[in-house]
C-alpha cells in the first residue's frame, strides 16, 4: 500500500538508528555468528546497509522493503553478522503487515507461521538434537511475532477508524435531526403566527381602506372600532405566541390553546368585521350536547381551519352567507366552512396562499383528510375530516 513517496521521518530516524547501531557492534566486535563463508568483517556491513535502507521504504513501500529485507538477512547469515539487521528485519516485517495491503496483512501471518513450523521441523530431522528447536524459536521470533504484532495494531488502528466514522456519522445525523427539528419548528411558528394575526390585520386592513375611501363620518367612526378591536387582539395574540416560545422567562406562564369552545366568538368576530363586506358568519355544531372532550391537537387544529378559513372569506369572498359546520360522525371530526365565491365590491386583503399550505400540513400531521375548493359555480368550500383517536394520530 503507497502512502507516500518520500520516506516519513520517523522511518529515516529508525534507519540511521539502526544503521549506527549495527556501526557501533561492528567496532566494537559483536557478531550473531562465526564460522561462515564470508569471514571478512567489512562483509556484515553490507546486509547491515541494505536492511537500513528498507526502513526507508517500510511505510512508503511495504512489499518492496520486505522483498529486499529478506535477501539482505539471507545474505548476513552468510556473514558473521550483526544483531542490529536482525532487529531492523523484525521491524520491517512489523511495518509490511501493518502499512501493506490488506491481503498482505492476512497472508504474512500464515506465510510466517508455516516458515517458522517447516523450519524447526526441517533443522529437527537435520541435526537430530533438541537444540534444532531453538533455531525454530528464533524464526519465529523474527519473523511470525513481529508479523502477528503488526496484525493486532492494525486491527486496533480499523477498530479506532470505524469508531471514530460511527461518531462522525452519528454527529452528522444528529445534526440533521438538529436541522429537521428547528425547520419543523419554524413551520410550527409561521402557522401559528400566520393562523393569530392574519385574521386581525386582515380586518384592520379591510376596514382601513374603507374608512379612507368612503367619505362618511359613521362609516369611518365604524371602521376605526373594529381597527382598533382587531388591533387589541391581535397585540394580546402575539403576546401568547411569544409567550409560548419564551424560554424559561421568569415571566413567561403557559397559555391556553384555543378550543372548539371559543367558536362563538371566533364567529361572532368574524360577523362584525364581515358586516361591511355583506357577509354574514353563522356556526351549526352538530355535535350531540355532553359529548367527551376532543384530543387538544384535534380541538387546535380544528380552530385554526375554522380560523383561517373565516380570514380567507373575510379577505376573497362574495357577499352572502358563510357558514361553519361541525360533526362528530363516530371517530372522525368533520369541519366545514362554506362561503360564496365570486368577485365583491369594496375593499379586499391580497393573500399569499400560506394559509391553505399550513391547514393541509396540521390535517396531515393527524393523520385526517383536508379539501378546499369550489363546488359547483358559486361556492367555495374548505372540509377537513380529523380523527379524533390518538393511535389514529401521527407524530
Amino acid at each position: 500500500m503507497f502512502t507516500s513517496i518520500r520516506p516519513h521521518r520517523d522511518d529515516v530516524a529508525l534507519a540511521v538508528s539502526g544503521l549506527l547501531g549495527g556501526l557501533l557492534l561492528w567496532l566494537l566486535g559483536l557478531h550473531t555468528q562465526g564460522g561462515r563463508p564470508f569471514s571478512a568483517p567489512w562483509i556484515t556491513l553490507v546486509p547491515l546497509t541494505v536492511m537500513a535502507a528498507t526502513e526507508l521504504l517500510r511505510r512508503s513501500a511495504p512489499p518492496t522493503a520486505l522483498t529486499v529485507a529478506v535477501l539482505a538477512l539471507v545474505a548476513d547469515q552468510f556473514t558473521r553478522g550483526s544483531l542490529a539487521t536482525v532487529l531492523m528485519f523484525t521491524d520491517v516485517m512489523y511495518a509490511a503487515v501493518l502499512y501493506g495491503t490488506p491481503a498482505a496483512a492476512r497472508r504474512l501471518p500464515v506465510a510466517t507461521l508455516l516458515i517458522t513450523v517447516a523450519s524447526t521441523i526441517g533443522f529437527l530431522a537435520w541435526f537430530r538434537r533438541p537444540e534444532a528447536l531453538l533455531i525454530g524459536v528464533v524464526i519465529g521470533l523474527v519473523s511470525f511475532i513481529p508479523a502477528i504484532t503488526g496484525v493486532s495494531v492494525r486491527n486496533h488502528r480499523t477498530a479506532a477508524e470505524a469508531a471514530r466514522l460511527a461518531a462522525a456519522q452519528t454527529a452528522r445525523l444528529a445534526e440533521m435531526d438538529r436541522v429537521q427539528a428547528v425547520i419543523a419548528e419554524r413551520a410550527r411558528m409561521a402557522r401559528e403566527l400566520h393562523d393569530m394575526v392574519a385574521n386581525h390585520l386582515s380586518a384592520v386592513a379591510i376596514h382601513s381602506t374603507a374608512a379612507l375611501s368612503i367619505d362618511d363620518p359613521d362609516t369611518s367612526r365604524s371602521a376605526l372600532k373594529v381597527i382598533r378591536e382587531n388591533s387589541v387582539e391581535g397585540l394580546a395574540e402575539m403576546r401568547r405566541l411569544i409567550g409560548l416560545l419564551r424560554e424559561g422567562g421568569e415571566d413567561s406562564a403557559p397559555a391556553a390553546a384555543p378550543t372548539l369552545a371559543s367558536l362563538d366568538a371566533l364567529v361572532e368576530q368574524a360577523n362584525t368585521n364581515g358586516a361591511p363586506s355583506g357577509l354574514v358568519c353563522a356556526l351549526e355544531d352538530t355535535r350531540a350536547a355532553g359529548s367527551e372532550a376532543l384530543p387538544t391537537p384535534v380541538e387546535l387544529a380544528a380552530y385554526r381551519i375554522v380560523q383561517e378559513s373565516l380570514t380567507n372569506a373575510l379577505k376573497h369572498a362574495a357577499p352572502g352567507p358563510v357558514t361553519v359546520r361541525l360533526d362528530l360522525t363516530g371517530d372522525v371530526l368533520e369541519v366545514e366552512v362554506t362561503s360564496v365565491f365570486g368577485s365583491r365590491p369594496g375593499p379586499t386583503a391580497p393573500g399569499s396562499g400560506a394559509g391553505l399550505v399550513g391547514m393541509r400540513e396540521r390535517v396531515a400531521l393527524l393523520g385526517g383528510s383536508f379539501e378546499a375548493g369550489c363546488v359547483g359555480e358559486k361556492l367555495w368550500r374548505v372540509r377537513a375530516e380529523l380523527p379524533v383517536r390518538e393511535r389514529e394520530m401521527r407524530a
